[in-house]
């Protein structure tokens, strides 16, 4: 029987409760409120969206299904003759969304591939709106298929009895993995860093993993180390914003320091990536987002120091292959070392 991803998935990372269009406007889960509040951001237009996306409505693989949706919803209203179907608009809308994540570059290459088919419909004065959502089907039919693959190999690394420790909020790739190891009857525990100062350890992933029933204990990010002293980690797992074609991947700041941690304690390290970009090479082209320093002196809007603090929010870190034991792909377990070859030598079928 075929498996449907969204039978695995919590509320938040169910297609429809990412982003959608409804009516006149592109409805983004507000990740924001969750737990507490299962909410949507009414966008009517791109530049919301955009700004939904830099205000962490939505965050992780969320905003590339947000700007995706965006760039569907501008091309009905080009049919619907509400603006007119010029390929600058599109080409504008592309930029402003591609400059809300710099770090993750995933969604600025959908965003380039998309722009593409639109212009070449807007030259043949053909309906814009039929081709994007053509190609948004295929990419999320293509995207499951990936998912499935990264999570068969993920929990086969896992063991039964295993405690896992994972960061920030890893999202579909990561949930997905944990679901199949409950589904085959695997005795599991995973270890949810808060992930500060935005919390999505605690607002998402834990919750997240206990909406499907796995065993997971929230923790402080500054536990890491010593929960792996105790013995109580023989995994480390996390999503990835980007890893480049020779190995190095960059995730949520905290990321690098565990891997450290990890490597220290002899832990392997396996990062879930779904697109390595093979375009960069070597840390210094991962571009690192540095968000408003503001929000480091504050949690949920709730002062923690003096107003007039300095403070630094680096929103990403990067860690070396060295620390890295394999990364999951959809083309399989592969070597940081070896991601090269294999991207290069064959095509994702």
């Amino acid at each position: 029987m075929e498996r449907k991803l969204d039978n695995y998935l919590p509320f938040i990372l169910k297609s429809k409760n990412i982003a959608r269009i409804e009516g006149d406007a592109v409805l983004i889960g507000d990740r924001r409120a969750y737990p507490f509040k299962k909410e949507f951001v009414v966008c009517h237009s791109v530049e919301e969206v955009a700004v939904a996306i830099e205000t962490m409505v939505t965050q992780g693989g969320g905003p590339m299904q947000a700007a995706m949706v965006a760039m569907l919803f501008l091309a009905g209203r080009a049919d619907r003759g509400h603006i007119k179907p010029a390929a600058e608009i599109f080409i504008r809308a592309k930029e402003r969304l591609q400059v809300t994540r710099p770090t993750n570059t995933t969604m600025a290459r959908i965003l380039e591939s998309l722009v593409d088919i639109i212009c070449k419909e807007i030259e043949s004065n053909n309906q814009l709106e039929p081709a994007v959502q053509g190609y948004i089907e295929n990419f999320q039919k293509e995207y499951e298929k990936r998912y499935f693959i990264m999570a068969e190999i993920g929990s086969g690394l896992i063991e039964d009895g295993d405690g896992i420790l994972t960061m920030c909020f890893a999202e579909t790739s990561f949930i997905l993995t944990i679901a199949l190891a409950l589904e085959q009857g695997k005795n599991i525990k995973i270890f949810s860093p808060e992930t500060r100062p935005y919390l999505q350890g605690a607002r998402l992933t834990a919750p997240c993993l206990m909406e499907i029933g796995a065993d997971v204990t929230l923790i402080t990010d500054s536990m890491c180390a010593h929960v792996m002293s105790q013995g109580k980690i023989q995994k480390y797992m996390t999503a990835v914003d980007i890893v480049t074609s020779d190995g190095w991947a960059a995730n949520k700041i905290g990321t690098f320091q565990n891997a450290i941690s990890a490597n220290y304690h002899g832990i392997p390290y396996f990062p879930l990536a779904i697109d390595p970009d093979m375009t960069r090479r070597g840390r210094e082209s991962i571009i690192i987002e540095e968000r408003n320093p503001e929000e480091v002196k504050m949690i949920r809007g709730v002062p923690t120091t003096r107003s007039d603090m300095k403070a630094y929010y680096p929103a990403f870190d990067i860690v070396p292959p060295h620390l890295i034991a394999g990364i999951i792909t959809p083309m399989g377990l592969i070597s940081p070392y070896g991601l090269e070859n294999v991207y290069m030598d064959k095509e994702l079928k």
